[in-house]
Parts: C-alpha cells; sequence; structure tokens
C-alpha cells in the first residue's frame, strides 16, 4: 500500500491561484491592456511553479526517500526513474 504525504498545506495557495485566474478572466473581458494581462498571467505561472515545488520537495523527503532507505534495489530504481520523468518533463514544460 502506498502511503502519499499531505498536501493540504498547498491548498491556500491553490485557491489563491484560482482566484487570480477569475480575476485575468474578468481583465479579458474587460478588454485590459495586454501588459496588465501577461503581468497577471506571469505571477500565477510563478505561483503554480511554488506548488510544484513544494509538491516535489515533499514528494523527494517522503516517497523517495523511504524507497531509498528501502530493501528493494527494484523499487530504488522505479523511484529514480520516476523522479527522472518528472524532472524530464518539467523542463518540457508539459
Amino acid at each position: 500500500m502506498k502511503l502519499n504525504p499531505d498536501h493540504k498545506n498547498n491548498l491556500d495557495a491553490l485557491r489563491r491561484i484560482e482566484g487570480q485566474i477569475r480575476g485575468i478572466q474578468k481583465m479579458i473581458d474587460g478588454k485590459r491592456y495586454c501588459v496588465d494581462i501577461l503581468t497577471q498571467l506571469s505571477a500565477v505561472s510563478n505561483a503554480i511553479g511554488r506548488v510544484q515545488d513544494n509538491i516535489l520537495s515533499k514528494h523527494l523527503n517522503s516517497c523517495v526517500k523511504k524507497a531509498m532507505q528501502g530493501t528493494s534495489e527494484v523499487a530504488k530504481d522505479k523511484k529514480i526513474e520516476e523522479v527522472i520523468k518528472l524532472l524530464k518533463t518539467f523542463r518540457r514544460g508539459c
């Protein structure tokens, strides 16, 4: 059975991001200046990146750490491959 870390501490940030997205939608509906919209989009992107960093950090410090402390070489190899795949995904931005 997998034991997943608790990510509830990110919910407040995600709710703020949700509010920012709604604000951007209103800006577009209101035909606001492009630069203002782009500035808000950048802020959202940065906020999402912080949440992503928090969750990755927790994953490395809990799930990956636990696998590395175990005796199963297969489990260790799977976690390493998982992290490599994540980093490649982040680098591509997908």
